[in-house]
């Protein structure tokens, strides 16, 4: 009985708001419509609360998106007897279709995101052994010593934890290449590589040959390893101490779970970030991704494997023969198959990874067309519509999530739509100003303030539009490319811990300036068409009005690919540990505030001590030493340089270089900069600050009339090489680091740190 009552009034509702949608009404009645909807959704946010009031906002909100879009399909579409305008209209309104279909599976998903309780803290005899894989190819030692250190310093018992460095740069393949510069190289990172892991207490290995990327690398880790649990680590995604303790106790829970994803967070800015100058104030553009959308994923069991931060079960992978590798994104595509066949994920918001992400705006590209590229295969070669053992939703997520990726082509038409009125008098939207206002301008308020609503701790107004403009421009010809060959892709590795010695223009931006030049003549024509050519109506004021915005996004645009400098290659982590700084026979207490791989800054917690000490940039030299969070690190320091000192309010604030940090040191480093979980949250916290919409607005516009001067100024500096290792081998200062840790490794005997460590024996697979 109750549930035929339930269906009843279902069915009621539905029809009820089917009438109301399709309901004929005066302009003046649309609007006074609209704007009453605006005031309800206005009173809901400031006054209402919980999960009611929430549901409310997203129908009132769904209402407006769908009358509007009835509007659009019954009344703006140009005659079928002009078949120009008719075909340009018809492809305009698809355009929209797609975003409003977006939102919709969007609104779906997140309505109700999942958070999840803290784990209890399982007793060591009864947690799993955790094989940690990370999968390198042409890092930077420096950053594989410092994710190496972290993982080894996880919080678990040391005799369950093993650490693969997994070497792709060293294989057979590499060590036997024609050129001999490049056999050389590899020969020596291997040489390299292998003394480093001994000395740090890792296992090394490598393969015969360079097949199927990443996805061919682990699988081949899969057959050494005996762990219960596979924890992957990108080589510039070091783990807090805590990962493993907020995250395997999920597998012990439930003996379905195949996966355990956190969140990627990243020290260093994304180029728009950069060139923008918003890291510190804004949340990054993945924020959105990771603090809501994998949770509502994850009420639906639809959170997928994000290529790193993450714990899989090896007897799923087991199943499904590993790591998939059809497509370039291994990642989702092995969560999609172990979904289809039954086993089950699960989200963890809290960040504990911090990584690296591309610097400039070309690496930042090749990055996104690998991730377009690899969704689009999965849809291709794998349609989610059509896989058995897959729910419904979970369909529906796994669409939504590749079918994303075609936003480069709406958001283009969006662009360059009004054109085709400005300049050629196609009038492919039938309105007129007053209708515009009643329908369009209303919708548009709605649909910002919707998603202000659902995301503005983790996503300002407008910067959803600039992302894709920016993306788009090159992700067009991407999806084009897959389409005609789906098999045709292939991995490549992104460039990351570039230095920028100047300001310059992205070589990538010739696209942007010759878009924001069209547009900004077709401004003019518009306004001198409106003002003084006869006969032309209101509808030019709309257009006019319409390549203003897409004004705005091009601007903002050329602000994102005119790169800044960016002398400093080590982003800085802040932290409060203390420690003592050692200079000669004097030992001083500090208050160390933030740390990188390249250095730390400190105060004295008494500035008396140092009285008497001649403290010099550039020619004292120092060590400093920690109160550690783990066991691991003993009696270890870091070798300093001082670089500079700045005064402040509460006292002179040293900031220092390391200098040659020994492969044990490694490990004062990992615990100074992730020993101490809740230091990144504490950093998202900072920035993670609702922006409202007018704030959010006078932001984007103030962007976009301003950063063009920026751009243009640019035009006359040089653009430089960045600093980066060549793609098939490190750079001639890294071979003389990797030289100087083979010598190490060949003469040294081990460390007390690395004696505590208990180093597992080197594996290397021979062809």
């Amino acid at each position: 009985m109750a549930a035929s009552l339930r269906a009843g009034v279902w069915i009621f509702s539905g029809l009820a708001a089917v009438l109301l949608l399709t309901q004929p009404v005066s302009v003046q009645s649309q609007l006074a419509l609209s704007l009453t909807i605006i005031f309800l959704l206005v009173a809901i946010w400031k006054f209402g609360r919980g999960h009611v009031a929430r549901q409310m906002f997203l129908a009132l909100s769904s209402f407006m998106v769908i009358r509007y879009m009835y509007w659009r399909w019954t009344s703006t579409l140009p005659s079928a007897s002009d078949p120009l305008a008719f075909g340009l209209g018809l492809v305009l309104l698809t355009a929209e279709m797609y975003f409003v279909v977006i939102l919709a599976i969007s609104l779906t998903i997140n309505a109700d995101p999942l958070e999840r309780p803290p784990l209890e803290r399982e007793d060591d005899e009864a947690l799993p052994i955790v094989d940690v894989l990370i999968p390198t190819y042409n890092e930077d030692e420096y950053i594989l010593a410092t994710t190496i250190a972290a993982a080894k310093s996880m919080d678990y018992p040391a005799h369950k934890l093993n650490v693969w460095l997994l070497d792709d740069g060293g294989t057979d393949q590499k060590c036997n290449d024609k050129n001999p510069e490049k056999a050389e190289a590899a020969k020596q990172r291997r040489l390299s590589l292998q003394a480093l892991c001994g000395q740090l207490g890792a296992i090394y290995l490598t393969r015969a040959r360079n097949e199927h990327a990443k996805a061919g690398n682990m699988n081949n880790a899969l057959g050494h390893l005996t762990g219960e649990i596979v924890v992957v680590f990108d080589a510039d995604h070091a783990p807090f101490r805590a990962f493993l303790r907020e995250t395997v106790g999920h597998f012990l829970k439930d003996p379905k779970v195949f996966l355990v994803q956190t969140p990627h967070v990243f020290l260093n800015p994304d180029p728009i970030e950069k060139n923008l100058r918003t890291f510190d104030r804004m949340p990054s553009e993945n924020e959105m991704f990771y603090g809501v959308t994998q949770r509502g994923l994850d009420k639906w069991d639809g959170s997928f494997f994000c290529g790193s931060a993450a714990l899989l079960r090896r007897t799923a992978l087991l199943e499904t023969g590993g790591f998939s590798g059809v497509t370039i994104t291994e990642d989702c595509e092995t969560a999609f198959e172990l979904h289809s066949r039954g086993w089950s994920s699960v989200y963890v918001e809290k960040p504990l990874i911090a990584g690296l992400q591309p610097e400039t705006f070309t690496s930042f590209i090749g990055q996104r067309s690998r991730w377009c590229q690899g969704m689009f295969q999965i849809l291709l070669l794998k349609n989610p519509a059509l896989k058995k053992g897959l729910k419904p939703i979970q369909k529906m997520a796994y669409l939504s999530s590749m079918t994303f990726w075609f936003f480069p082509l709406p958001r283009l038409i969006f662009m360059f739509a009004p054109l085709t009125h400005i300049f050629f008098d196609v009038k492919i939207f039938v309105s007129n100003a007053d209708e515009a206002i009643a329908y369009t301008a209303t919708y548009m308020v709605v649909n910002i303030m919707l998603q202000n609503y659902m995301f503005g701790m983790v996503r300002w107004p407008w910067i959803s539009e600039l992302y894709e403009y920016v993306q788009g421009v090159f992700l067009a010809k991407a999806i084009v490319s897959v389409v005609a060959n789906p098999r045709k892709p292939t991995f490549n590795v992104t460039a990351k811990g570039l230095t920028l010695d100047n300001d310059h223009i992205s070589e990538l931006s010739w696209p942007f300036f010759a878009i924001w030049g069209v547009l900004t003549f077709a401004g003019l024509v518009a306004a001198y068409r409106y003002f003084f050519e006869p006969g032309v109506d209101n509808l030019m004021l709309v257009v006019g009005l319409w390549n203003a915005f897409n004004l705005m996004i091009a601007g903002a645009a050329l602000g994102a690919v005119a790169e800044r400098a960016q002398p400093d290659r080590h982003p800085h982590l802040m932290v409060s540990r203390t420690g003592l700084l050692h200079i000669g026979e004097h030992a001083l207490r500090v208050r160390i505030r933030d740390v990188s791989a390249g250095g730390v800054s400190v105060k004295l917690l008494d500035p008396h001590a140092a009285k008497g000490l001649v403290m010099e940039p550039r020619e004292m030299e120092a060590r400093l030493s920690i109160d550690p969070m783990g066991p691991i690190v003993k009696d270890e320091t870091l070798p300093l340089r001082l670089v500079h000192v700045k005064a402040e309010d509460d006292g002179d604030l040293f900031g220092f270089e390391f200098t040659e940090i020994a492969p044990h040191e490694y490990y004062v480093l990992a615990d100074l900069m992730y020993g101490d979980s809740d230091a990144l949250p504490s950093f998202l916290a900072t920035r993670r600050k609702h922006k409202n919409v007018f704030a959010g607005s006078a932001q984007f516009i103030w962007w976009g009339l301003s950063e063009p001067f920026r751009a243009f100024s640019y035009l006359r500096k040089k653009d430089p090489q960045a600093e980066a290792a060549p793609a098939d081998g490190p750079s001639a200062s890294s071979l003389a680091w990797l030289r100087r840790l083979a010598a190490l490794g060949a003469n040294q005997k081990s460390t007390a740190a690395v004696a505590h460590a208990t180093a597992p024996p080197v594996l290397e697979k021979s062809a």
